[in-house]
């Protein structure tokens, strides 16, 4: 009888569940989209029953197409990291909406804790900065506006967590309220060297304890799937973050390996070892994963807007009809903007700025210029970001000799070249692109005791194409200085919106 296991990938743009056998290959996949709510500029929310309901439908229909005579052997889950919701212990039924990590409302609240002198601590303890992306202000936030929620919070009544959190409560009908330590290390309440949850930090933001999770490991026995949703009980033996998962996914289990997942944002994440890093160029210190109690910390630079600028071409603008559009125009227009440079500010610019304020900027625009020029701007829009975090590693002493990529932007193959002209080096495409999903499998089988070890974790990744650099360096030179040229116009000039 042959095993598979259960991937589920929870994300933002949408909701995806994945068989994979024991080597890693894809046995079935099945994939819904998932909508968010944008109430207010720079709000953006979620439901979290949306969340259930999608994550229910996708498992159940995804384990519907197992093979015959195969046998599911456990489950892993991976998840839009950062965002947070709070639900009633009693029946896991929300209270108020899931606040998204793309969130800004707490931009005030964070330029507050910089206007104190606080970022610099927050870092040492959490390796994260005072941005709203990070989920305790969106707690405290929820806290103060949900109705009646702090009082009920005190009492023991609510529970709080980020994605995985949420799901695994549901999943076991309410016996375990847990979450990996790398969810955990996104919330601005964890502190990266003690590994525990920080009693200054939740003093700070004021979030009882009595609240939040239990810290577990990214592999192991983490609660029962009932049968009631799956039918059939299923362990649960991985969870991860999905950047922590895409990471693992491709097999980036040694220091300096690193991979850039392009979804609806783009991050990239750099395996630092397994002592807790420090960068000087405003990157994030968080944990890669844990397994066996042993911490192996990650490098990361969070790019906010990637494939969604994509969306934002097709939904909004109507130049696309779809994103495989976009490599045909590229490549008729060879790869030329004809100095149109996009900044797809649209929610701020994370790393290596870290501006919550700045907004999307298009720049260059002559008479001449077309919708063509905006399509491949923000394409390449998406490779300058990509330079620059990697410009900002290397300051951080961390030099990958190769870039992995994955996720939906990598099946464009102009991008993927482009990638390579830009950041002057070699990029490696795998052959199972949806390696968040593949790393939440590969948890899974490590967890439930079906693998050795980490390391035996390497055969599950296959190159499938690698791109070498073929631009010359005056071209990336002026191409990367309009690109610098047009963020500096994008960054942020005024004080924080204010709102409530």
């Amino acid at each position: 009888m042959s095993v598979v296991y259960l991937a589920l990938d929870q994300g933002t743009s949408s909701t995806r569940a994945m068989l994979f056998d024991a080597g890693g290959r894809t046995v079935a996949a099945v994939q819904t989209p998932l909508a968010s709510s944008y109430p207010t500029p720079g709000w953006v929310e979620q439901h979290p029953e949306d969340i259930w309901q999608t994550s229910l439908l996708v498992c159940q229909q995804v384990l519907a197409q197992a093979p015959a005579g195969s046998r599911v052997r456990a489950m892993g889950i991976t998840n839009q990291r950062e965002t947070v919701m709070l639900w009633e212990r009693r029946s896991g039924t929300a209270v108020g909406p899931a606040v998204v990590w793309q969130d800004r409302r707490t931009a005030v609240d964070c330029a507050q804790l910089r206007a104190d002198g606080l970022e610099s601590w927050l870092q040492a303890r959490t390796g994260l900065l005072a941005d709203p992306y990070f989920s305790a202000t969106k707690i405290r936030w929820l806290l103060d506006h949900v109705p009646d929620a702090r009082r009920r919070a005190e009492a023991g009544e609510l529970a709080v967590g980020t994605v995985d959190s949420f799901l695994v409560y549901r999943l076991t009908e309410g016996q375990r309220h847990v979450t990996d330590a790398t969810n955990a290390s996104r919330t601005l309440l964890f502190n990266l060297h003690t590994g525990r949850w920080d009693d200054e930090l939740l003093r700070l933001f004021n979030v009882p304890v009595a609240l939040l999770p239990e810290i577990v490991d990214s592999a192991g026995s983490l609660g029962v799937a009932s049968a009631r949703w799956l039918g059939t009980a299923l362990p649960i033996t991985g969870v991860a973050g999905d950047q922590q998962a895409a990471l693992i996914g491709q097999a980036c289990l040694q220091a300096g390996m690193t991979k850039s997942t392009y979804g609806t944002g783009c991050f990239m994440l750099a395996n630092a070892g397994t002592q807790v890093p420090t960068s000087t160029h405003r990157l994030l210190g968080t944990v890669a994963y844990r397994f066996a109690g042993q911490t192996h910390y990650g490098l990361e630079g969070s790019i906010f807007v990637a494939g969604v600028a994509v969306q934002w071409l097709r939904d909004k603008l109507k130049l696309v009809a779809n994103a495989a559009e976009t490599e045909a125009i590229a490549v008729r227009r060879e790869g030329d903007a004809r100095g149109v440079v996009l900044v797809p500010a649209f929610v701020g610019l994370g790393a290596p700025q870290w501006d919550a304020d700045a907004r999307g900027l298009i720049s260059g625009l002559t008479l001449d210029s077309d919708a063509d020029d905006l399509v491949v701007a923000t394409l390449q829009a998406v490779a300058f970001q990509t330079h620059d975090l990697l410009q900002a590693a290397a300051g951080d002493g961390v030099r990958p000799a190769v870039l992995r990529v994955d996720g939906g932007m990598v099946a464009n193959n102009w991008l993927c070249q482009f990638l390579a002209d830009m950041i002057d080096g070699p990029v490696e495409r795998p052959e199972v692109t949806e390696t968040t999903a593949l790393g939440a499998a590969m948890l899974a089988a490590l967890g439930v005791g079906d693998v050795p070890g980490l390391s035996a974790l390497h055969a599950w990744w296959r190159p499938e194409r690698r791109f070498e650099p073929r631009m010359i360096a005056a071209t990336r030179f002026a191409l990367l200085r309009g690109w610098q040229q047009a963020v500096e116009r994008a960054l942020s000039r005024a004080s924080p919106t204010q709102g409530d």
